[in-house]
C-alpha cells in the first residue's frame, strides 16, 4: 500500500483519481463532481492497492473516510464508499497547460498504466468532460483518439500539429 496526496471520487463505481499541488483545486472539483452524482472515495489523502485483478484501488485513511474540505464552510461529513478500483488519473494543471487536441497519453502509479488527461479544475465544463471521459472508458472505447484521427482533426481544424 502507498499514500498518495489527491481526491478520488467513483462515477458509477469507478474511481476518477484527481492530482495535483496542494491548492490546486482537487477538493473543489470533487465537491462539483459529487453535486452531479458521483461518490467520495477519498479526499486529501488517498490510499493505493492492488486489487486481486491487478486493478489499483482507491480508499480512503481511516481517519478521513468521510470527510471532504470545503473552503469557507471547512471539513464537511459527505457520504462516501469506501473503495473503487481507479479508471482514470487526472492531473489539473493551469487551464494554459491544457492541450486543445491531446495525444492519448497513460501513467504508471504503483505498477499500473492508466490512462491519463490534463484538465483546468476551475474551467465550468471541467465536471461534465470527466463525466463523459468516465463513461467514454465505461464503453471501453478510448477517451482520445490515436494518431491518425488527431491528425485528421487538426487538419478538420486548422490546428497545426
Amino acid at each position: 500500500m502507498i499514500q498518495i496526496h489527491a481526491s478520488c471520487v467513483a462515477i458509477d463505481g469507478a474511481g476518477l483519481l484527481l492530482c495535483g499541488p496542494s491548492g490546486c483545486g482537487k477538493s473543489d472539483l470533487a465537491l462539483r463532481l459529487l453535486d452531479a452524482g458521483a461518490v467520495l472515495v477519498a479526499d486529501d489523502r488517498v490510499d493505493l492497492t492492488h486489487g486481486a485483478d491487478a486493478a489499483l484501488l482507491a480508499a480512503a485513511p481511516t481517519a478521513l473516510a468521510g470527510l471532504l474540505e470545503v473552503r469557507g464552510l471547512g471539513v464537511l461529513a459527505v457520504p462516501h464508499m469506501p473503495l473503487a478500483p481507479i479508471r482514470l488519473l487526472v492531473d489539473l494543471v493551469p487551464a494554459d497547460q491544457v492541450e486543445r487536441l491531446p495525444l492519448p497519453r497513460h501513467a504508471m502509479l504503483h505498477g499500473v498504466r492508466l490512462p491519463c488527461l490534463s484538465l483546468a479544475p476551475f474551467h465550468a465544463s471541467a465536471p461534465a468532460a470527466l463525466r463523459l471521459a468516465m463513461r467514454t472508458l465505461a464503453a471501453d472505447a478510448p477517451l482520445v483518439p490515436g494518431e491518425p484521427a488527431w491528425a485528421m482533426a487538426c487538419h478538420a481544424t486548422g490546428v497545426r500539429q
